[in-house]
């Protein structure tokens, strides 16, 4: 295979260096949590004077901020203690909750109170869009002083020499066009230079991941698993928005069969909108697996179609999120650098949240690299005290206490249901230890024992997905190299096709991928991408590579 490419920025130009103590990479709620708490750190210490730079590829701050959400206030209230009356925007408390088994002839098994799974009871928390939480975020801490630079992507990590010291970052180029030439409206990435960088790239990032790649951290660790999300927000009925307005509904089962990882939501978010959206495991064995064809069946049950008559959608997303837990978490940090939120695996699936985890990350960072910087050492040992105040927090207490719960699904529903009732009452443990991980792409079967079949879609509930796309708000500079990179070629047309029939044409939720009748080549809609990472995860070769592209592309994540 060929050696991958991680940066689609010219060589041999002049930069601009911007040096800056902090730069934290990602506007999402763990970097702008780091951002806010450590401006305040240093300005007790007497320190102000340090710089803090964040970095957004997004046009405007909150744009690629996805999430079902459902928060739990813990994170926010230690950040800002004081949240309610800063006005951090809530879209609705829960008010009421339950859990429903949907079966495929249309029934459901109802579970609410006593028979809802505890993780899924979600008393005491809040719906909001975290679009407009980041939004809300970023606000706060430029009234700290904290420079915010949006439409800003970060190409690739810098390092010092040869060494595995990170010193900063360099910025995407702008103005590059499909055949590598320069355009007129050409402009070079800047180098940012940094005593410490933060990586709050959310899931996948093109940075993080080259670290990975790169470095240990990832030594003794599970690997990462992920599942793919689709949301979409609908503007509903009166009678239903009345009806739903508060509450929480988390359903399994149908579309999935019983060897699948997976479930949804609705959430009444407003008197007159719902939000709705499906998650499904990325190791799933079907090489036709489809996300977004499995939501528009979901759609379809009689239970939620119900919801849905009378409405519209008005806002469409999807993104991967990290399940592994913690046993898949790597280690958070190494000479000059952290990880925090997503990136490195703050999220709790057992609960579907990841927000309060995002922030505690950020804030304990933040505590890590005030100490480190005072004492004038950010390598890895000055950093340690980041992993140290983890380990002693609540954050790593949540986590450790779900550690083998994705991880028992691996053997199918009713396997995993039965370990995660042991490990309910032996406090994570459930039957043994440590449950080993796996790479989703390596659990992908020959197309041939797929059973997928397609769903009908319509006009009214059920949009294909350039329909959904359209409601993203996705658009990307036309004029650019592809940021969706095939590394060989040759696998897609010899290899894939014969064993798994082309599988990026199904799992993309955003009909990137396309193979016309008698092409000898993958059609790369690049222009669609909504930055999910789906491809670059479940490739069954590691043949697809998504890097950043320029600045300011992508979906536009409004109320989301």
């Amino acid at each position: 295979m060929k050696p991958r490419i991680t940066s689609l920025n010219v060589s041999d130009v002049e930069r601009e260096e911007l040096p800056v103590d902090v730069c934290i990479v990602g506007a999402g709620p763990a970097g702008l949590a780091c951002a806010v708490h450590l401006s305040r750190l240093l300005k007790e210490a007497g320190d102000e004077d340090r710089t803090i730079l964040v970095l957004d590829k997004a046009e405007e701050i909150g744009h690629h901020s996805l999430s079902g959400a459902v928060m739990d206030p813990k994170g926010i209230s230690e950040l800002f203690p004081d949240w309610k009356e800063r006005g951090f925007p809530v879209l609705s408390e829960v008010k009421d909750d339950w859990a429903e088994m949907l079966r495929p002839g249309g029934g459901s098994l109802k579970l609410k109170g006593v028979l809802c799974p505890p993780p899924l009871k979600n008393h005491g928390n809040y719906m909001v869009s975290l679009n407009e939480v980041t939004k809300w975020m970023s606000s706060q801490a430029e009234e700290l002083g904290v420079e915010i630079y949006a439409g800003f992507p970060v190409a690739e990590a810098r390092f010092e020499g040869d060494t595995d010291r990170v010193v900063g970052v360099q910025t995407r180029d702008s103005g590059v066009g499909k055949d590598g030439s320069q355009k007129a409206t050409f402009e070079p990435g800047m180098d940012v230079s940094a005593d410490v960088t933060v990586f709050a790239e959310g899931v996948r990032g093109n940075l993080a991941k080259d670290l990975f790649r790169r470095l240990d951290v990832m030594d003794g660790r599970n690997p990462q698993t992920y599942g793919t999300g689709i949301k979409e927000i609908w503007q509903v009925s009166p009678e239903i928005g009345k009806e739903m307005h508060g509450k929480v509904m988390h359903t399994g089962g149908f579309p999935l069969d019983t060897k699948s990882y997976g479930g949804s939501w609705v959430y009444g978010i407003a008197e007159d909108k719902i939000s709705i959206g499906f998650v499904v495991g990325l190791d799933h064995p079907d090489a036709r697996l489809d996300p977004h064809a499995l939501f528009v069946k979901w759609k379809q049950h009689p239970k939620i179609k119900r919801l849905l008559e009378g409405g519209k959608p008005i806002n469409y997303g999807a993104k991967c999120v990290p399940e592994g837990g913690y046993f898949s978490q790597p280690r958070l940090h190494g000479d000059g650098f952290v990880f925090v939120g997503d990136t490195g695996g703050f999220l709790n699936a057992a609960t579907l949240k990841g927000i309060h985890l995002a922030i505690k990350s950020g804030m304990l960072a933040a505590e890590g690299i005030a100490k480190s910087l005072a004492a004038g050492d950010t390598s890895r040992a000055g950093l340690k005290c980041y992993q140290e105040a983890y380990e002693a927090s609540w954050a790593h207490d949540e986590l450790h206490r779900y550690r083998n719960y994705r991880q028992a699904f691996s053997g199918g529903l009713f396997a995993g249901m039965l370990d995660f009732g042991i490990q309910m009452v032996t406090k994570g443990r459930g039957l043994v230890a440590r449950r080993p991980g796996h790479s989703d792409h390596e659990t992908m079967e020959p197309e041939s024992r797929s059973t997928t079949s397609s769903p009908a879609y319509n006009d009214s509930d059920s949009m294909d997905k350039l329909s959904d796309v359209y409601l993203s708000g996705t658009i990307h500079e036309e004029d650019q190299p592809a940021h969706l990179l095939v590394n060989d070629p040759s696998i897609c047309v010899d290899r894939c096709t014969e064993e798994y029939g082309n599988p990026c044409k199904h799992f993309c939720p955003a009909a990137v991928y396309e193979w016309p009748k008698g092409s000898e080549a993958v059609v790369i809609n690049a222009s669609n991408c909504v930055h999910c990472k789906t491809c670059d995860i479940m490739d069954p070769y590691e043949n697809i590579e998504w890097v950043v592209p320029e600045g300011g592309g992508g979906p536009k994540y409004l109320g989301m």
